[in-house]
């Protein structure tokens, strides 16, 4: 498919994981793409070779980062279609009792993972309302947004997102720019590594589908929702967690004995 031919993309934190799959998933349907990443250097190694994109650095808590990662976008490409926000704040180790959680935790996360798409949006909103209608933005959240799987700061700025998503979709309608959600479960990225005994057990026991998701699967839902497929969808934050939210398979089990 070339659905994003002529298309111009940004997407945060795309050295890795889900945004390096959402890069690629972007270029290989037509799309030349601008990597914003705090570690440029892993950015460039990643794509290296890579036809059609380009790497800033950008640190998504600082304003004038943001705006100068988006004014690179249009000065290399002539313009901006689509924002992926991707970029979050990392936890380290296990999560701390709740009393225990650390205040610099709670603004970290809050910081860039909820405000660095808010600063994101609005530095890009110009130029994705001068693209003609196509102009999309795609935030990546998380199943914590919807239920509790641990880490209180991480879930609570997932679910702002989520709301943030909502109003600002209503705010960008008239503009011709639509804003929507995805929702990962587990994904298989490095932060998972070493755990690869709980990733088999997550997928035996918890997962219906029978396995944990992969970066290409959250690429392929953020494609439908930057492209014209999904011209009448706006305001949304769509699952993509192989069933874990709507199947108990725990408490299936308990009844059926």
């Amino acid at each position: 498919m070339d659905r994003f031919q002529g298309y111009v993309a940004l997407v945060t934190g795309g050295a890795r994981g889900i945004g390096a799959g959402v890069v690629r998933r972007l270029v290989a349907e037509g799309a030349r793409v601008v990597v914003a990443d705090v570690d440029e250097e892993a950015a460039r190694e990643a794509f290296v070779g890579v036809e059609g994109v380009r790497v800033v650095r950008c640190d998504v808590g600082e304003t004038d980062s943001v705006a100068a990662a988006v004014r690179y976008a249009q000065e290399v490409f002539g313009g901006l279609d689509v924002l992926v926000n991707n970029a979050f704040a990392s936890e380290q180790g296990d999560s701390p009792a709740f009393e225990d959680d650390p205040e610099g935790g709670w603004r970290d996360q809050l910081d860039v993972t909820l405000l660095g798409a808010v600063r994101f949006s609005r530095a890009a909103l110009p130029l994705l309302a001068a693209a003609g209608g196509r102009g999309s933005i795609v935030n990546i959240g998380s199943v914590n947004a919807e239920a509790d799987f641990g880490g209180h700061a991480y879930s609570a700025a997932k679910a702002a997102l989520a709301s943030f998503t909502r109003t600002l979709a209503g705010d960008a309608a008239p503009r011709g720019v639509r804003v929507n959600q995805v929702n990962p479960g587990t994904v298989a990225t490095r932060g998972w590594e070493t755990r690869q005994e709980q990733l088999d057990a997550l997928a035996e026991r918890v997962y219906p589908l029978g396995r944990v998701g992969t970066p290409e699967d959250i690429a392929a839902a953020v494609a439908f929702l930057a492209s014209t497929d999904a011209a009448w969808i706006t305001g949304t934050t769509l699952r993509v967690d192989g069933g874990l939210l709507a199947v108990n398979r725990h408490f299936a089990e308990v009844v059926e004995g």
